[in-house]
């Protein structure tokens, strides 16, 4: 869990060419220290060694940087058959090499309706959560919790109300909260302001807890939509789109946040930077040190 609010891509930055394992230190460098590693193309075999996976760990405890892990694309926790097995393999293999790296959460997409009713398909997906929970106790290590992410678009389940209910029926499942998802997922713009950004936090508060609050895991972008949601995303200085940062950078220093936000913007670190930068102004108007700032490492 993030110890003060922290801030990083979702992927390797803008203009580094390296490793992954070399990523930790060069965020810091930035001032950044948060980082989720993307295994969106792994499929039933690691994309990756198991040696790098553990060299990854190590780099971003030096370097105190927060790992998470963004899961493959290639899972619907809702289908059946063939389909639903592979998945729940991929999301396996994805759980074991974030146990290797030292990932607090393994994020991912749930699934999608497919035809189904909605209750269905979110009772389908629970049950295969469960069994996922039960398989990876084989793990060796610390097992990362299980976050599924809000999605942005209508035929995927993951709207606010799904995830929350995945999260309560579910043993080590927390809520991921794409602000840019719940945005576009309608296809109507769904955070204007300060109000509805709050509305968000007190509903998963008084269904998770305020812990889940105070700690949630986070993505976020400005996003172009349509009426069948999320079509692209945008830099933060794209203001004809949406949502907008500011309110929730207040609520963050208002409400002693500690989240974790990963930029998914077209230009990663660079809008992460920016970010962070205005949580920290909103500390400082309050009159508030921002807590644990990220000292830059050369």
């Amino acid at each position: 869990m993030a110890d003060r609010p922290r801030f990083g891509p979702a992927g390797k930055p803008i203009g580094y060419k390296g490793k992954a394992t070399g990523v930790p230190r060069y965020l810091r460098s930035e001032g950044l220290d948060a980082f989720e590693f993307q295994a969106v193309r792994w499929g039933a075999r690691p994309g990756m060694k198991k040696e790098d996976a553990e060299e990854l760990g190590r780099e971003a405890r030096r370097h105190d940087v927060l790992l998470s892990m963004h899961a493959s694309y290639f899972i619907n926790l809702c289908a059946d058959g063939k389909k639903l097995e592979d998945s729940i393999r991929r999301l396996l293999v994805c759980l074991e090499y974030a146990s290797y790296m030292g990932a607090y959460i393994v994020v991912f997409h749930p699934g999608f309706y497919k035809g189904k009713p909605k209750e269905e398909a979110l009772e389908g997906c629970i049950r295969a959560l469960r069994r996922v929970r039960d398989e990876a106790s084989t793990i060796s290590g610390k097992l990362p919790l299980l976050g599924p992410e809000t999605t942005g678009k209508p035929t995927q389940l993951g709207d606010l109300e799904e995830i929350i209910r995945l999260c309560e029926e579910v043993e080590g499942c927390r809520p991921v909260v794409d602000w840019a998802h719940i945005h576009a997922r309608e296809g109507v713009g769904s955070i204007r302001g300060r109000d509805d950004y709050l509305a968000i936090l007190r509903l998963l508060e008084e269904r998770l807890g305020s812990d889940v609050v105070e700690n949630l895991h986070t993505h976020f972008t400005r996003v172009e939509f349509s009426a069948k949601g999320e079509l692209k995303h945008h830099r933060m200085d794209e203001v004809s789109y949406g949502p907008e940062f500011a309110p929730l950078a207040e609520l963050m220093a208002e409400l002693g946040l500690r989240h974790v936000v990963i930029s998914e913007s077209p230009i990663l670190d660079r809008d992460a930077l920016v970010m962070k930068k205005m949580v920290e102004e909103a500390f400082r108007k309050l009159g508030r040190p921002f807590p644990g700032q990220a000292s830059q490492v050369g």
